[in-house]
């Protein structure tokens, strides 16, 4: 489905556009991070810590960690959820750097494994290209949500075109 190059363009990707919207939401004050502004997660806070949330959830079913996936837990994202905005920024960057690094070192013969994991009580089995694919497009779909709502808060976040990433030009 996809190869090695793939899933390292996008963790930059990943990495470049999570820090856009941090230096963005820097510009705000807590409680206009946590303001509900109508979005499916309600604020640029809890939507932003739902991406954390699930890019933990993923890399734990990637790499096999189901002790770490039942930690954070399939149905409760926020139980752990920084409330610090310090402390949010620090755990980003964290994950960031490890899913570059993680990455970094996949092969072209990961892409084509599969990957089994547990959806509730239900044993699933997906294709680890196709997770992959899965944990960027779904980031990216909801960092256009936090996208917006800084638009509308009156912060430019920064282009999110993938040919623009710093990396590639």
């Amino acid at each position: 489905m996809i190869e090695k190059k793939y899933a390292q363009t996008m963790a930059r990707y990943d990495r470049w556009q999570n820090q856009s919207l941090v230096a963005a939401a820097d510009k705000l004050t807590d409680a206009e991070r946590w303001e509900k502004r109508g979005a499916f997660f309600g604020s640029i806070a809890e939507t932003l810590n739902h991406i954390l949330w699930d890019h933990r959830i993923w890399l734990a079913r990637q790499r096999g960690d189901s002790a770490t996936a039942r930690e954070i837990g399939p149905n409760h994202p926020y139980t752990d959820a920084p409330r610090d905005w310090s402390d949010y920024k620090r755990q980003r960057a964290e994950l960031d750097d490890e899913i570059r690094t993680w990455c970094d070192g996949l092969t072209d013969a990961d892409m084509s494994r599969d990957v089994q994991w547990m959806r509730g009580d239900m044993a699933v089995e997906t294709g680890f290209g196709f997770n992959l694919v899965h944990m960027f497009n779904h980031a990216t779909h909801h960092r256009g949500q936090v996208h917006a709502m800084l638009t509308g808060a009156g912060i430019d976040p920064g282009s999110t075109d993938l040919p623009m990433m710093p990396e590639t030009v």
